[in-house]
């Protein structure tokens, strides 16, 4: 059975997070990616992220002017109108976009914008959906992640890549 989290993971390997009891998640979108993370509060990507530059353009979001290219985006969701998913679908289409995402509630904008890059431009990119103790635990954690989630609509892995630095 696939979990959230490698089951032969150590807390200590870790920084002390217990990877073990992590219940999966859910993947809206399949595919496979393995980054840093950058912990994001809710960004509208229509007027809030540039997807030509690759950079939070929104000039209140705390993190304005990071960029999102190769990094895993964890959010809880995203805010703002729906335009933000074909600003989503250019910046995956351009190589600016996350390489993955991991959100706390499902979220109807960031996912077409997924499935349209995927459509369209044949670039996988995986999005799943955690439960708030695991997207509390990946909103702090300061290591690289992997996501495995091989099946739209099925259970997803997610791993903190310890002793990586990327």
């Amino acid at each position: 059975m696939n979990r959230s989290a490698n089951e032969t993971s150590h807390g200590d390997a870790n920084h002390g997070i217990d990877q073990r009891g992590w219940p999966p998640a859910s993947t809206l979108a399949a595919g496979h990616a393995r980054g840093a993370i950058l912990a994001l509060e809710p960004l509208s990507f229509w007027g809030g992220y540039d997807a030509a530059l690759g950079k939070i353009i929104e000039k209140s979001h705390p993190a304005h002017g990071q960029s999102l290219a190769g990094k895993i985006m964890v959010m809880p969701r995203a805010k703002g109108s729906s335009s933000s998913s074909s600003v989503l679908a250019e910046a995956i289409r351009n190589g600016t976009g996350p390489s993955g995402i991991v959100l706390r509630e499902r979220d109807l904008i960031i996912s077409i914008g997924v499935i349209v890059a995927n459509e369209l431009y044949g670039v996988s990119v995986p999005l799943v959906v955690v439960d708030d103790d695991v997207f509390d635990t990946l909103y702090r954690c300061t290591q690289p992640i992997q996501i495995d989630a091989p099946h739209e609509g099925g259970e997803a892995r997610i791993e903190i890549v310890s002793g990586t630095t990327l």
